[in-house]
């Protein structure tokens, strides 16, 4: 299973927020925020401040999708 945040983005897009503004409401590194817009692996502590600024859920934010199968041959 895979990671995304395509929650995130929208949310920040309906908040009129920038990723700028979610870091110096957070606190969050340059390269959490980078790891994010990766879709790739954060700490939970970045997460929950991320839901804690944003006053919502860990599910408002993020979601597990299911890894592309390889092709078998």
């Amino acid at each position: 299973m895979a990671v995304s945040y395509k929650k995130l983005w929208k949310l920040l897009i309906d908040k009129d927020m920038k990723k700028k503004d979610l870091r110096a409401a957070t606190g969050i590194s340059s390269a959490s925020m980078a790891k994010l817009a990766k879709n790739e692996n954060v700490t939970t502590d970045v997460l929950v401040r991320i839901c804690n600024a944003l006053g919502c859920d860990l599910a408002d934010i993020m979601e597990l999708v299911p890894d592309v199968p390889s092709d078998k041959k």
